[in-house]
C-alpha cells in the first residue's frame, strides 16, 4: 500500500522479551526528552501539530525527534480513537507499515555481516523453488534486487495476495509470484512493490534458521529494549497502548477501520511500534549500527554493534532512480529535490542541501513518515491515525525547517493546497466517467449468465452469484472483498464493497466470445485516490467451468 504500502508472515509472537523462557535483563533507561534542545523556531509546535491535526482530520498523532545521540522531544495529540477519551502519548502504538521494509534490510544486512548470505546472491541460491514470469528474471533476481523496486513487477503488483488480509501462507504467496504478470523490464525502472519484501522474509528464514518475527525480536528489538514493538496486529495484547485507525468511507465520512494483520508478507510492512521505541531505532541507524550506550550499559563497542558500517552504506546507497515530478501546487516548490531514488529499504532525495534518507508507510487508517538527516544526526517520526500523508509531511517539515535554518513556510496551507487539488482531479475523472456513459444499455445477458466461479492464474479463484436479485462478487482468499455490483453500461458494472472504508470501488467490465458466452471478467479501480495495493487490473479472470469445457 503506498510508499505508502502494506503486507507480514505466519504465527507471530508478542515481541522481544516474550520468546525464551526467561526474559533479558532489562536495559537502562535513557534520559528524558531534552526539549530544552528545540530550536526557538518550534516554540509554537504544539498549537502547529494541533492545527495539522485538525485541517487534516487525524484523531491521533504522535511526534519524536532525536538529535545528536538524544531524544529531544517525544509526544502525543489528540486521541486513539475518535469517541473515547484515551489519548495518545509517546508510548502509543501505531502500525508502521512500509517503514517495516528498513528493519527487513537491516536484517538481511546483519546475516551478510556474518557471512551467512551476500546481497549479490542470487534468490534461487536461498530458494530454490522461487520463480518469477520470466525466466531470465527469475535466474539473474539478486537478493539486493528484492529490496529496490526494479524487478519488472508493477505498481504494487501482487499485492491482492495478501491485502487485504488474505488466507494464503508467506510461501504460498511467493510461489504464486511465477504468475504475477511483468510491465516493465528487469532493472529498467522503479516501480514500488511489497511482495518481494515478503521473499526477503523468507530468505531471512532461511539463512538464519529462524523465523522472521524471532529474528527481529532477539537481533533488533531486545538489544535496544524496544518493548513498545509488536511483529503485526495479531501480536497485540488485551490493554495494550494502541491507537486504532480511521478511514474516510467513501472519501467522506472519518469512521474507524477494522485492525487487520498482515499474516504473510509482514517483510513489507508489519509492524506496530510507539514512537518512543522508534527513538531508539532512529539513533541506532544515524550511530552506524551501534546500540546507544546508555541502552547497553557496560558493554563495549563491539558488543553494542548491530550491523556493520559496510551494511549501512549498502542500506543507504542508491540502486534504483525515481524520477522527480513537478510539484503539484507551486506552495509545494520548496519541497522539490534535486534528486530521488530508492536504496534498500529506504527512500533517499534531498532537502535544503541536505541527504535525506527516509520512509512512509500506509496501513488502513494509519499512515506514518520516519526521516534521518545522517550529516546533522537528526531524525523524526510521525505516526497518524488516520490516511493523511499531507499531515506527517506538514509536520515532518516544519521540523526540518527548524533544525535547518530553513525559512519558515506554512506547510499546513500548501499540503491542503495539494489535497484540493487530488480531491479536484478525482471529483473530475468521475464526472468524465458519468459523460461517457451510455445510461439506457441493458446487459447482454440475463444476470444468471454472468454468475460462476471465475479463477486468475494469480490470484486464484473468485466467485460471482445472484443473490435477491442482484450479482454478488467474492474474492475467495480475501474476507473483506465481498460486493455488489451494480449495472453501469452494456455489460459493465460497478462493484460496490460491503467495506466502504477501503475505498476500493471497481468497474467490473465482462466479454463476450462469439457465441455470447462470458470470456473474461476485468477489473479496474473506479478513482484515481483509491490505493495501488487494489492491483485490478492485472487480474484476467476466466470461467473455470468454460475453461473446463464444461460451459
Amino acid at each position: 500500500m503506498r510508499s505508502i504500502p502494506r503486507a507480514a508472515g505466519g504465527a507471530v509472537l508478542l515481541l522481544c522479551l516474550a520468546f525464551a523462557g526467561t526474559a533479558p535483563a532489562q536495559p537502562a533507561a535513557p534520559s528524558a526528552p531534552t526539549e530544552s534542545a528545540l530550536p526557538a523556531q518550534l516554540a509554537d509546535f504544539d498549537a502547529y501539530v494541533e492545527g495539522v491535526r485538525k485541517q487534516f482530520d487525524v484523531p491521533g498523532l504522535a511526534v519524536a525527534i532525536v538529535k545528536d545521540g538524544r531524544v529531544v522531544l517525544e509526544r502525543g495529540y489528540g486521541v486513539r480513537e475518535l469517541g473515547k477519551p484515551e489519548r495518545v502519548d509517546a508510548h502509543t502504538m501505531f502500525a508502521i507499515a512500509s517503514n517495516t521494509k528498513a528493519f527487513t534490510a537491516t536484517a538481511l544486512g546483519i546475516l551478510a555481516d556474518e557471512g551467512k548470505l551476500d546481497l549479490e546472491d542470487r534468490v534461487i541460491d536461498h530458494l530454490p523453488w522461487f520463480r518469477m514470469a520470466d525466466p531470465y528474471v527469475t535466474h539473474e533476481m539478486r537478493l539486493r534486487d528484492l529490496l529496490a523496486h526494479r524487478s519488472g513487477l508493477g505498481l504494487g503488483a501482487g499485492d491482492l495476495l495478501y491485502w487485504p488480509t488474505t488466507d494464503y501462507s508467506t510461501e504460498e504467496v511467493a510461489r504464486r509470484l511465477r504468475n504475477v504478470p511483468l510491465s516493465g523490464s528487469f532493472r529498467d525502472r522503479y516501480a514500488y512493490d511489497n511482495i518481494l519484501y515478503g521473499v526477503a522474509q523468507l530468505v531471512i528464514e532461511k539463512a538464519s534458521g529462524q523465523r522472521y518475527a524471532d529474528f527481529l525480536a532477539t537481533r533488533i528489538f531486545a538489544p535496544l529494549g524496544m518493548s513498545e514493538t509488536r511483529f503485526n496486529a495479531d501480536a497485540l495484547a488485551p490493554g495494550d497502548n494502541v491507537a486504532t485507525g480511521h478511514a474516510k468511507a467513501d472519501f467522506k465520512d472519518l469512521v474507524p477501520a477494522p485492525r487487520m494483520s498482515w499474516a504473510n508478507v509482514s517483510g513489507a510492512g508489519g509492524l506496530y511500534a510507539s514512537v518512543h521505541d522508534l527513538t531508539r531505532w532512529m539513533r541506532l541507524q544515524l550511530d552506524g549500527g551501534l546500540i546507544p550506550s546508555e541502552l547497553a550499559p557496560g558493554k563495549d563497542e563491539a558488543a553494542r554493534r548491530v550491523f556493520s558500517a559496510k551494511a549501512q552504506q549498502a542500506m543507504w546507497t542508491m540502486l534504483t532512480p525515481i524520477p522527480i515530478r513537478p510539484a503539484s501546487v507551486p506552495e509545494l516548490e520548496p519541497a522539490q529535490p534535486n534528486f530521488a531514488g530508492y536504496a534498500q529499504g529506504w527512500q533517499l532525495s534531498d532537502y535544503q542541501g541536505r541527504k535525506l534518507v527516509w520512509h512512509t508507510g500506509g496501513w488502513p487508517g494509519m499512515v506514518s513518515r520516519l526521516t534521518l538527516v545522517p550529516d546533522r544526526k537528526l531524525g523524526v517520526v510521525v505516526l497518524t491515525s488516520a490516511e493523511s500523508g499531507a499531515a506527517f509531511n506538514a509536520v515532518t517539515l516544519r521540523v526540518l525547517d527548524a533544525f535547518l535554518d530553513a525559512p519558515r513556510h506554512d506547510w499546513t496551507a500548501a499540503y491542503a493546497a495539494a489535497t484540493a487539488k487530488t480531491q479536484g482531479k478525482a471529483d473530475e475523472s468521475w464526472k468524465k466517467h458519468l459523460a461517457a456513459r451510455a445510461k439506457h444499455t441493458k446487459p447482454s445477458l440475463p444476470l444468471a449468465a454472468y454468475a460462476g466461479t471465475y479463477r486468475d492464474p494469480w490470484y486464484g479463484e473468485v466467485a460471482l452469484a445472484q443473490e435477491n436479485g442482484k450479482l454478488v462478487l467474492r474474492f475467495g482468499h480475501t474476507r473483506e472483498l465481498v460486493g455488489t455490483l451494480e449495472h453501469w453500461q452494456h455489460d459493465s458494472f460497478i462493484v460496490r464493497w460491503h467495506e466502504r472504508w477501503l475505498n476500493a470501488d471497481a468497474f467490473a467490465d465482462f466479454s463476450l466470445d462469439h457465441d455470447g458466452k462470458v470470456r473474461e471478467l476485468r477489473l479496474n479501480a473506479i478513482s484515481p485516490m483509491t490505493d495501488f495495493s487494489f492491483d485490478f487490473q492485472d487480474l484476467r479472470l476466466t470461467p473455470v467451468a468454460e475453461a473446463a469445457g464444461a460451459r
